[in-house]
């Protein structure tokens, strides 16, 4: 992409910053920021305290997470009084939620970005910069036409360069269609649409140029990705071709929903040889009436037969999820079943949660609330019982080898390595700091709870 600093002449030698929180399409949208932001003619900034622009990349999933945001706004206000040229920006999902409620809350802050407004942000940034206004864009259309989609793709497209020197995040989906009782991605994602399968096929190949062997694909239930495109294509299809791109030697996804497991699906998972032996199938609970109470829109028994087909059709395949406690109306019963459901899938590692509510979802207005503390209880419960169960499938693997992408120098001691194998456990390893980027065979001699150590084989 052409540099655009010439457009806006009031970003010119400044610098920005930006803070990621949430997931994984937070971590893609944040590289989208850098690249936009360098392109109009920024650095970016060391530290905060350096930048000229602080932007907030925010989540909005549980309570918590804004919680988290708010204390860091909190903080930079100090950097802020004693430099009123800065600008603070709140983007994501709590900006997108929250729209100006943000500048009431903290009046230090000058912008507000929603989710589909991130291609905008050096015309805000310097509209704020040349007014002093305060701006919130938030715009959020329910539908968009296949032509308003492709516009704002030519903006983005190919910008996710990132700072990972060998790892890339390529959305090919945003926002969901579901509606989950306890979900707020809907309202802060948007209606579902998909990405041209070219534009994807692009950004990979710009990626494995660059340097980069591991791509994931991101969207909130990537397995339905194409049903809306005008030129049917399946996700199956969509890792067949992007397996064929020369330079990526490992393709990930995340996440999936379960109903999308088609035969095609878990046939291309087993045959493609880029595509890695883990899948993450979010769960939320072993109970088939909180399943029903959550619109998961599946059974238990539903969600086991493709967990099964998964691990009987994928050798060496991990399964991760995500498992909620204290969903409205959770009985002690049905939480007791999604105990036994889970001590009998054995999950390789899990996300686990107690249900926070959020405003305009379902479950927030549902009745039968269970009590904060015996939340924690269950909770506590869930992850005695998960802890062990991800000990014992780790402790399995001792003396296998397993290929291991370097992510690099472990943080706590640097003659560690630390990467992740083909099955998305971390790995640690002696080693050379030059060993980062390459795939080393390693033998596993020791497993934690965090995941595995061993030696290079």
């Amino acid at each position: 992409m052409e540099r655009t600093e010439a457009a806006y002449p009031e970003l010119s030698g400044k610098s920005y910053y930006v803070m990621t929180f949430g997931c994984q399409m937070n971590v893609s949208d944040t590289e989208r920021m850098e690249a936009i932001l360098s392109d109009a003619g920024m650095e970016r900034a060391p530290s905060a305290e350096h930048a000229d622009l602080v932007l907030l990349n925010t989540c909005s999933v549980r309570q918590k997470a804004e919680d988290r945001a708010y204390g860091n706004l909190g903080h930079l206000k100090p950097l802020r009084s004693a430099r009123p040229g800065m600008l603070i920006g709140v983007c994501g999902c709590m900006a997108q939620r929250e729209g100006e409620d943000v500048l009431r809350k903290a009046p230090h802050v000058s912008l507000v970005i929603g989710t589909a407004q991130i291609h905008r942000l050096p015309e805000l940034a310097a509209t704020a910069w040349r007014t002093g206004e305060r701006l919130v864009a938030t715009d959020l259309p329910a539908r968009r036409s296949l032509e308003e989609i492709e516009a704002e793709e030519d903006l983005l497209a190919g910008l996710a360069r990132g700072r990972d020197p060998h790892k890339a995040w390529v959305p090919v989906m945003y926002g969901c269609d579901r509606f989950c009782a306890f979900c707020i991605v809907p309202m802060t994602r948007g209606a579902e649409r998909s990405r041209r399968p070219e534009e994807i096929e692009a950004q990979v190949r710009a990626a494995a140029a660059a340097g980069r062997k591991e791509v994931t694909l991101l969207g909130q239930t990537v397995n339905s990705y194409g049903h809306k495109l005008p030129r049917g294509i399946t996700f199956a299809e969509l890792l067949r071709r992007l397996n064929e791109i020369e330079g990526i030697e490992r393709i990930r996804f995340t996440s999936p929903y379960p109903m999308g497991f088609t035969d095609e699906l878990i046939d291309a998972i087993a045959e493609l040889p880029k595509v890695c032996e883990h899948v993450h199938l979010p769960l939320q609970s072993g109970d088939d009436e909180v399943l029903a109470a959550m619109r998961r829109g599946y059974t238990v028994a539903e969600y086991e037969k493709v967990y099964w087909a998964l691990r009987e059709r994928v050798p060496g395949i991990s399964i991760t999820t995500d498992l909620m406690v204290g969903h409205p109306g959770e009985t002690l019963e049905q939480h007791e079943n999604s105990l036994r459901t889970v001590g009998r899938l054995r999950f390789d590692a899990a996300f686990t949660f107690h249900f926070s509510p959020r405003p305009r979802t379902r479950a927030a207005r549902m009745p039968g609330q269970v009590p904060q503390a015996e939340k924690m209880r269950r909770l506590a419960e869930l992850i005695e019982l998960q802890n062990a169960i991800t000990m014992e499938r780790n402790a399995s693997h001792i003396g296998e080898v397993l290929e291991v992408l370097v992510d690099g120098p472990s943080d706590k001691d640097p003659s560690v390595l630390a990467g992740y194998a083909r099955n998305n456990k971390l790995v640690h390893f002696p080693g050379p700091a030059h060993l980062a980027g390459e795939l080393c065979q390693v033998r596993i001699t020791e497993a934690h709870i965090w995941g595995l150590s061993g030696e290079r084989a």
